[in-house]
C-alpha cells in the first residue's frame, strides 16, 4: 500500500498518468486518459531514461511537465537504419504506403519493427528507427500511485497486475527499445 510520504525511487512501482505531445505540436501523440495509468518499476529500464530521471523524488499526486530531448528518449534518427527492400520481398496483394508499420523477421527469426519511408519503382525503403527517434518529447505527468515491488515482480523484472504472468507479455507504452521491448509508454 502506498504511503503518502513515499517518493519515486529505484525499485518502486510507479503508477503514472501521462499525456505526450511532440515539440511545437499541440496534438496528443499518446495518453493514459481513459485507461489505467502506466505502471512500471522505477529505474528498471522499462521506460525511456529521460522520463525516468524526471520522476525521481515525485510523490503521489505530484504533477509536472517534462521535456525529453531525443538523446534521452528514443535516440537520434540513425541514417544507417534505412534499407531498400526489393518489391519481390513483399506479398503482391500488399498495398504499401509511407508511414505504414511492418513487422518483419530476420534470418534468425527475431522480430523487427520497420516503417515504410518510401515506395519506389525499384523497391520499398524501410526505416528501422523508432517512430519517435529524433523527436523532442513533451510529457505532462501525474503520479497516481507508488508502492514497493513484490518479490515476484523483482524476480521477473516487471510489474504484475494480478493477471497470470506471460512470457511474451507486450505493453506499448514508452519502453526503452534498447532494453528489449518486453513491452510498452513506448
Amino acid at each position: 500500500m502506498a504511503n503518502a510520504e513515499m517518493t519515486a525511487s529505484d525499485g518502486m512501482v510507479v503508477s503514472l498518468d501521462y499525456t505526450l505531445r511532440l515539440d511545437g505540436d499541440e496534438e496528443v501523440v499518446d495518453t493514459s486518459a481513459g485507461r489505467e495509468p502506466l505502471e512500471f518499476v522505477q529505474g528498471g529500464g522499462q521506460i525511456i531514461p529521460g522520463l525516468v530521471q524526471q520522476i525521481y523524488g515525485m510523490g503521489v499526486g505530484d504533477e509536472k511537465s517534462v521535456v525529453v530531448p531525443p538523446a534521452d528518449g528514443y535516440g537520434e534518427t540513425d541514417a544507417e537504419a534505412y534499407q531498400l527492400m526489393p518489391l519481390e520481398a513483399f506479398p503482391a496483394d500488399l498495398t504499401v504506403e509511407p508511414g505504414m508499420g511492418l513487422e518483419l523477421r530476420d534470418v534468425s527469426g527475431q522480430v523487427l519493427q520497420a516503417y515504410v519511408a518510401d515506395a519506389r519503382p525499384d523497391g520499398i525503403l524501410l526505416d528501422f528507427n523508432h517512430p519517435l527517434a529524433g523527436k523532442t518529447l513533451h510529457f505532462d505527468v501525474k503520479i497516481t500511485g507508488l508502492r514497493e515491488t513484490t518479490e515476484e515482480e523483482l524476480a521477473h523484472g516487471h510489474v504484475h497486475d494480478g493477471h497470470e504472468h506471460e512470457l511474451d507479455d507486450e505493453s506499448e507504452d514508452f519502453e526503452d527499445d534498447e532494453e528489449s521491448e518486453d513491452d510498452d509508454a513506448n
